[in-house]
């Protein structure tokens, strides 16, 4: 199904690249740099005369007035670095890989220990940390775990699918399908800036799409919250991606150049005015070239750009601006009838999307707050054709939002912090629509208000238990009822120093996609979709490298958008995959609709990482048993689209030398639900894409599996640094199978398959 495959096709995507080999005199002057600040974790305040080393050798370091530190003439390899400071916990950075074209600089916190002085306890280094308002369902990757992970062709979104709780719809998408909800279910953060979605070709109304537009070049680090998130974060009721960026480097002028998997591009960084730093980038795909030399109907080609520029302002004050662009088209071409009957079961998608945003930090003494200007605006055209070119179904649409944004903590003793904040947002919609199977035909335009207001507090008991009481409320213009208030509560038990018991409950609510009040003027009685959630489980550091945790959870759906038309229809059941007429484009929500969806979802969730040490091995295990349901105006729990039973995930790797590093992943998961197709004639619907809906997720797929292989090889010289990489996946040539399409030629359902194996070199040269 080369439509399934938009984006991944890559074989050969580069061509090798011919170096001299780093063990001759250039690996011998090969030096580094680390440098970085310390600051308390929950006021951000600097750390004074904090300890760094790095483990295992003699080089070392104390923080000055700022918190910051710098070590220089370090031979370049991977190292451990550890923090420590009188009265707090130490903390273990691992995974930080010098290279002498760029120093690395790294922000690190430490948290306050909660063992008095005159206790006889050695508090060794700490691989893994929690946030403090996350105490269950939380994890973080660094930079190098996501850059190296096998098949992920280097993009954030994909390193977070092998997360528990975590299915996918199907290979070659980055759709979000965490614990049994839809991929619009999901909150995207960079540099604490809200995007509607961080996907090239993204799905209006949802979040997914073939590739991330985030350079993960600039990337310091992810958290990704799948459930029982503080009350910090609203408007999203399954998880919450939080994505770093690093700032520029400030010793000089510099770069990288690089040729992956699926683009080719051009960073450069350096200081600017002082005190500044900036971070630019630009990449572009050559998928069209591909495409075009491969014979294919139609080519996607992309550009984006991401510039950053930083400043400390001094006195605890620094700001931060970015913007990012990403600029999409699709191009058809229909030079005989069979270009013209394939390019007629694609919905083509061109669009361009902006993030851009400015934050004021300020830290003062027992706190900070952060205050951010946001604006986002997306530009969507779709369109599909039949395969006489007369249009089947058009959406021009432009979300255009300013939000502002205030996030602010005041540590009131000790064992006491205070967090509060709000946001304010205001979005432009329009939207020209047209289906001709219903014969709609509809223009909308308007101007929404979103608001919310929130406050948390957390206390500490006998240096053991740990309890966050937060409320918030959310206002939403676009709708009838426009005000929903939601309580969360969160705890965790330290049981011993490596052993803590975790819980999680509260309400979370989620205003209608702004596409779904489009085409029904009824749909603007809709309410905001509500979930309950639960979460409990234990966790353990079973050695300072290796931690383990299992955890329990409960979603209950209320008020979630259902179709009256379509009575087997809840909207929780579309949005991932590249939509369009086989789903009878359901994901834009053109049906009347009714808040009348109910669902549930459960399941249990093991979780062993083992963090790179002294063990030069390094390896990530996820197993998720789960079942969510939905049920539609029609009273019938059917399963959800994204109903994997089973899901197990396996991806870890080697370092056999500084220079050398191999990588495996594993995936499994029990097939998910489809619902089959055929003629009308035979019970079709041509309204849904002839899917029989009698049987509406009534028959489940195979189970798909498959392997990927990474070899990854540095070569530092004395001023620069190149990796190159082969990355195979699915190196058994496993035939994942998809949901069949119906073809209106051979007057059948289609059995579609995934992509089998696929091999790519990569390049990046940094300078």
């Amino acid at each position: 199904m080369k439509y399934a495959l938009l984006f991944l096709l890559l074989c050969g995507a580069a061509t090798p690249a011919f170096a001299q080999d780093s063990s001759g005199a250039d690996a011998a002057i090969a030096r580094g740099t680390l440098s970085g600040r310390v600051v308390e974790k929950a006021t951000q305040e600097p750390l004074i005369g904090a300890t760094v080393r790095i483990v295992g050798t003699a080089f070392g370091a104390a923080t000055d007035t700022e918190g910051n530190f710098t070590i220089k003439n370090i031979p370049v390899a991977t190292y451990r670095i550890s923090v420590s400071a009188v009265g707090y916990e130490s903390a273990t950075k691992t995974d930080i890989t010098l290279n002498p074209a760029r120093p690395v600089t790294l922000k690190i916190e430490l948290a306050e220990s909660s063992v008095d002085s005159k206790d006889e306890v050695v508090v060794t280094a700490d691989y893994f940390q929690k946030s403090g308002d996350a105490v269950v369902s939380e994890q973080k990757f660094s930079y190098e775990e996501i850059r190296r992970l096998p098949g992920g062709f280097e993009d954030v979104v994909r390193t977070i699918s092998t997360l528990p709780g975590v299915a996918q719809a199907q290979n070659g998408r980055n759709d979000l399908l965490v614990r049994g909800g839809a991929p619009s279910e999901n909150l995207f953060l960079i540099d604490n800036i809200e995007s509607p979605n961080i996907n090239h070709f993204g799905t209006q109304g949802a979040g997914g799409g073939p590739l991330s537009f985030v350079n993960l070049d600039f990337v310091e680090g992810t958290t990704f919250s799948t459930g029982g998130f503080g009350v910090r974060y609203g408007d999203r009721i399954s998880s919450v991606l939080g994505i770093d960026l690093r700032n520029g480097r400030e010793d000089r002028q510099g770069g990288k150049a690089t040729i992956s998997a699926s683009q080719f591009g051009l960073n450069l960084e350096g200081p600017v005015l002082g005190n500044g730093q900036y971070l630019f980038s630009a990449r572009r795909s050559y998928l069209d070239f591909i495409f075009k030399a491969a014979g294919f109907s139609f080519v996607p080609e992309y550009w984006d750009f991401l510039g950053k520029a930083s400043y400390n302002l001094g006195g605890g004050n620094s700001i931060s601006l970015l913007a990012i662009a990403a600029l999409d088209n699709t191009r058809q071409f229909n030079d005989d009838a069979d270009d013209r009957f394939d390019n007629s079961r694609l919905l083509s998608n061109t669009q361009n999307q902006l993030v851009a945003g400015i934050t004021w930090k300020r830290v003062f003494k027992g706190g900070f707050f952060n205050l951010t200007f946001g604006r986002t605006l997306v530009d969507y055209k779709f369109q599909q054709n039949d395969s006489l070119l007369s249009p089947v179904f058009k959406n021009n649409s432009r979300e255009d939002e300013f939000n502002l944004r205030l996030d602010a903590l005041y540590q009131l003793s000790r064992e006491t912090e205070f967090t509060f904040g709000g946001q304010a947002k205001t979005i432009g919609f329009g939207s020209d629509i047209s289906l001709k199977t219903t014969n709609l035909d509809v223009s909308f335009s308007d101007r929404f208000y979103k608001s919310a207001l929130y406050a948390q507090v957390s206390q500490q008991f006998l240096n053991r238990l740990r309890v966050n009481l937060g409320g918030r409320i959310d206002y939403f213009s676009g709708i009838d009822t426009k005000f929903y208030p939601a309580v969360r509560a969160s705890a965790s038990l330290s049981l011993d120093p490596q052993t803590n018991l975790n819980a999680s409950a509260g309400q979370y609510f989620q205003a209608p996609s702004y596409i779904w009040l489009v085409a029904n003027a009824q749909n603007r009685n809709l309410k905001e979709i509500s979930t309950q959630v639960a979460v409990a489980g234990i966790d353990r550091a079973v050695s300072r490298d290796v931690k383990v945790s299992l955890e329990a959870y409960y979603k209950r759906y209320t008020d979630y958008p259902a179709s009256l038309s379509r009575t087997y229809l809840v909207l929780a059941n579309t949005g991932a995959g590249f939509g369009g007429s086989d789903d009878g484009f359901a994901a834009f929500g053109l049906d009347p609709l009714a808040s009348l969806g109910q669902g549930e979802s459960r399941g249990v969730e093991l979780f062993i990482q083992k963090k790179l040490s002294d063990l030069k091995f390094y390896g990530v295990l996820s197993l998720s048993v789960n079942e969510s349901r939905f049920t539609a105006i029609d009273g019938v729990s059917r399963p959800s689209n994204f109903d994997q039973r089973v899901i197990a995930n396996l991806s870890g790797g080697y370092q056999f030398s500084d220079q050398w590093e191999a990588g495996i992943k594993f995936r499994f998961a029990t097939g998910r639900p489809y619902t089959p197709v055929a003629a009308a004639s035979a019970g079709g619907d041509p309204a849904s894409g002839y899917q029989v809906t009698s049987q509406f997720n009534a028959l489940r797929l195979e189970a798909t599996h498959s392997l990927d292989v990474r070899v990854d090889k540095r070569w530092p010289f004395a001023n620069w640094n190149l990796i190159t990489y082969i990355d195979i996946q699915n190196i058994y040539n496993r035939q994942n199978p998809n949901p069949p399409e119906w073809s209106d030629r051979s007057q059948q359902g289609e059995v579609q398959t995934g992509l089998g194996l696929l091999p790519t070199i990569g390049i990046n040269a940094e300078f």
